[in-house]
């Protein structure tokens, strides 16, 4: 079983907000891609069946692959996993921009996931459509709290410079950051193409877990503001709407290591 080779772990509970962030820190963006991919193994062990939501981003692909090679040398049972996306661009399937193209090159073809267990976002349809028809499916296939969100057992995302997670930047509108919807059009992102489908901030702050994978020297600013009492950032707004999260990450710096600094 292929293991990350060390890491610092700093586990953090702000008692204003009830809040515990579990951060782990690797050496390199590989080690981060090993270690959660073990992990996540690990609860597929513990879980007879499992809803997770898939990013894409540069980390991804390294940890797709890492879950297949680990995957060769543990039990963990891939049957009943349904496989939703954190965000998609509104791009076909078959282009190479795809989230659902990279997560199927890398993970679903390998791991031969059934099509009745994939739940893409159809970005190659009209927005509102693919919108409506991903809010339908989520919502038949995934058990929802009293409010109607939908509750995923775990959430991957990544985390871009500005801070951005699944495709909720930080000019999103107030209108669409607060739509309790679970899926939502975003239709201006900053970074090409513009029209993306992404989960709610309602969705992800109701997931059972969350995990960040924040890998690149270019990225160690956005998670500091993140981090940040007064964060402002996405995954600011995710980490204040959420009790637990986990942060695996390649950024070895001391506002992660000495938090009180």
């Amino acid at each position: 079983m292929a293991q990350a080779s060390s890491h610092r772990q700093i586990g953090i509970t702000t008692h204003r907000r009830l809040k515990t962030r579990i951060t782990k820190i690797y050496a390199t963006d590989t080690e981060v891609a090993q270690a959660a991919a073990s992990e996540w193994l690990d609860l597929l062990l513990a879980n007879k069946s499992m809803t997770v939501a898939l990013s894409g981003g540069r980390i991804a692909k390294t940890f797709f692959q890492q879950v297949v090679a680990q995957s060769k040398f543990r039990s963990a049972e891939f049957a009943n996993v349904d496989f939703f996306w954190a965000d998609e661009r509104c791009v076909p399937p078959t282009d190479p921009e795809s989230n659902f193209y990279l997560a199927n090159e890398h993970l679903l073809q390998p791991l031969k996931i059934g099509q009745q267990k994939i739940h893409r976002l159809k970005g190659e349809l009209d927005p509102i459509v693919a919108v409506n028809q991903a809010n339908e499916e989520i919502s038949r296939t995934v058990s929802s709290k009293s409010n109607s969100v939908p509750v995923l057992d775990l959430v991957i995302l990544g985390m871009g410079e500005d801070g951005h997670v699944a495709s909720m930047f930080p000019n999103t509108s107030e209108a669409i950051a607060q739509t309790a919807a679970p899926y939502v059009h975003v239709a201006d992102s900053p970074k090409p193409p513009p029209n993306r489908l992404s989960l709610s901030y309602a969705t992800i702050a109701a997931a059972k877990q969350v995990w960040v994978l924040a890998c690149g020297s270019g990225k160690q600013d956005a998670l500091q503001q993140s981090i940040s009492p007064s964060g402002t950032t996405p995954l600011a707004r995710v980490l204040k709407s959420r009790s637990s999260i986990q942060i695996f990450t390649d950024i070895n710096a001391p506002f992660l290591t000495h938090p009180s600094s």
